[in-house]
């Protein structure tokens, strides 16, 4: 779990150790959950994650939350600690799935719920409109373009939804659909990061 490691992704963090995450901010504050070691694991910073919650602001609140590539749950968590009213985390790894799930559990969290598959293909089933979407897929694979396609095709979005895309700092988004407002961007050595607004069409 090599910081800076160029594929995979996690959201390990950096100042909890390898193979915990910590929450930063509300009801579960400081709370430090394991993580499931899994190989090529991209630990993602606090202070990316203090970013992009300052962002948000009250943004979390009563809000449907979606983590499409959840890794060790650290977003659609750290959302669900700020009060969202349900959280949906996605994740490929059945090792991962079962983590989070158990983290879960020992949150109490009985609003929040993790879904193991392919994100793609459990995309393509349609979904409720939700108002805040993590986008965080693994470097270097070819999934951010189709992934925020089907978003928007499958009903995931809310009319005003907010979607944070997390991607290797050299991937050009070309595909951003045009009625989407980039609202914040950052670069912080490979990883860049932005959170979109959607608008009506």
């Amino acid at each position: 779990m090599a910081r800076g490691s160029r594929n995979p992704k996690s959201r390990t963090s950096t100042q909890g150790g390898s193979g915990q995450v910590r929450i930063i901010s509300g009801r579960f504050r400081g709370r430090k959950l394991p993580v499931s070691d899994l190989q090529g694991l991209r630990p993602t910073t606090d202070r990316v994650r203090e970013t992009l919650f300052n962002w948000l602001q009250g943004d979390t609140l009563d809000a449907r939350v979606l983590d499409c590539f959840a890794g060790s749950g650290a977003l659609g968590l750290e959302a669900l600690s700020r009060y969202a009213a349900s959280v949906t985390l996605m994740e490929l790894d059945k090792g991962a799935a079962s983590q989070l799930k158990r983290n879960l559990t020992t949150l109490g969290a009985d609003n929040a719920r993790v879904i193991q598959g392919d994100t793609r293909a459990l995309l393509q089933q349609g979904g409720q409109p939700q108002d805040l979407v993590f986008v965080d897929p693994p470097f270097r694979q070819g999934l951010v373009a189709p992934v925020l396609a089907l978003l928007e095709q499958e009903n995931w979005l809310a009319d005003h939804a907010l979607i944070y895309v997390e991607t290797e700092s050299e991937l050009s988004l070309e595909e951003i659909p045009p009625h989407w407002t980039l609202l914040k961007e950052k670069v912080a050595g490979q990883v860049a990061y932005r959170l979109f607004q959607r608008e009506s069409e």
